[in-house]
C-alpha cells in the first residue's frame, strides 16, 4: 500500500512540474507576440 501511495505522489509531482513548464512557455510566447505587435504598431506610425 505504501508503494502505491509513493508511486501516485511521484506521478502527481511529475505532472505538476510538466504543467508548470507548459504554462511558463505559453506565457513567454504570448509576451513575445505582444512585443511583436507593439513593434509593428510603432513602425507604422
Amino acid at each position: 500500500m505504501k508503494r502505491l501511495i509513493a508511486l501516485l505522489l511521484i506521478a502527481a509531482s511529475a505532472g505538476t512540474l510538466a504543467a508548470c513548464n507548459t504554462v511558463a512557455g505559453a506565457g513567454e510566447d504570448m509576451s513575445a507576440g505582444g512585443h511583436a505587435i507593439t513593434n509593428s504598431a510603432e513602425q507604422a506610425k
